[in-house]
């Protein structure tokens, strides 16, 4: 059976909710910066995020993979400001239900600051846990049922739904399309909670009109500019106390990318990076940025670094020269 704090009436949770709905207020150009300072992300993407975050209506996040869909989702449950109050389970008709999961939710309870923004239905009441907004994602995994009742047969108790624990936050639906059931039951969701759909596809494809009606927010993340992949690189460079050198950028590109046709996605730094430090620490030297290195990263990371025209090109070079025929006159 159910062992911990004492569950919450259900009209004890619903207040509290309805609180933290109130207590909200909107949000400006100068929060949503705030939110996104960790990010390089152009300002005509931030100015669909914000009214869409302010409208509290569904999302959809769409376009190639690797450039920040779900970390753009992420920054806008942080966006929505403030923590909140969470009960460790709900009483609902002597059934009780676990609210609280250590997987999907923050833990602030050793926080020893206080949000000035905390909503708080009671003083130190144990039966509550403080936590960050949640921001609950799931992909193709999820399934209809996951939008259900969970009953442990063995300790006579039910666990919460998965975006029942994303309520008060964001619930991101990633690789949308990809789930095993309708995307209209996705949208039949009665919480205050903030849905985000992110596909790597088309939506045209993946709904009809009807459905993509009811996503009022649509919002393209296309591939970085040559300026944009710079400083994202120089960013991840800073994160690893790595020594940023434009040179460098100018050499990947270059060497990896134009020849190729070779789309640039705002995880390749970070990802290029990894590897970088990674075989200097193998190597047994000093963290650093070269060409060798980068050239090692690159023919790890992509399938085929060199491309198929650089590919031929080299076998081609490799082959022993024809022999000259004999000019019959």
């Amino acid at each position: 059976r159910y062992v911990g704090p004492l569950p919450v009436p259900l009209a004890a949770y619903v207040a509290a909710m309805n609180a933290l709905t109130a207590a909200r207020g909107y949000l400006d150009r100068d929060r949503l910066k705030s939110g996104f300072g960790h990010l390089i992300i152009r300002d005509e993407v931030l100015e669909k995020v914000g009214p869409a975050v302010n409208a509290g209506k569904a999302v959809f996040l769409y376009g190639p993979p690797g450039n920040g869909k779900t970390v753009i989702a992420e920054g806008m449950g942080r966006t929505l400001g403030g923590d909140m109050y969470l009960p460790h389970a709900l009483d609902i008709d002597g059934h009780t239900i676990t609210m609280f999961d250590p997987i999907a939710h923050e833990s602030l309870e050793e926080d020893g600051g206080a949000s000035s923004l905390v909503v708080a239905t009671t003083q130190r009441d144990r039966r509550w846990v403080r936590i960050r907004r949640p921001v609950v994602m799931v992909g193709g995994e999820l399934t209809l049922d996951m939008l259900d009742l969970t009953f442990n047969t063995i300790s006579k108790f039910y666990e919460a739904p998965i975006h029942l624990k994303a309520n008060g936050g964001v619930f991101l639906v990633d690789d949308f399309g990809r789930q095993r059931m309708r995307p209209e039951d996705l949208l039949n969701v009665p919480f205050d909670v903030l849905t985000v759909f992110a596909t790597n596809l088309n939506p045209e494809s993946l709904a009809d009109e009807a459905f993509l009606r009811r996503i009022p927010y649509k919002i393209p993340i296309e591939d970085p500019s040559v300026e944009e992949f710079s400083r994202i690189f120089e960013m991840n460079c800073r994160k690893r106390r790595l020594r940023f050198h434009q040179v460098m950028v100018a050499y990947l590109l270059r060497r990896h990318y134009q020849p190729f046709d070779r789309a640039m996605r705002a995880c390749h730094p970070r990802d290029l990076l990894d590897q970088v430090t990674a075989l200097c620490r193998y190597r047994g030297i000093e963290p650093v940025i070269t060409r060798d290195l980068l050239d090692a990263a690159c023919a790890s990371y992509f399938i085929d670094s060199m491309g198929t025209a650089a590919a031929a090109s080299a076998l081609q070079a490799r082959r022993p020269a024809p022999a000259a025929r004999a000019e019959v006159h």
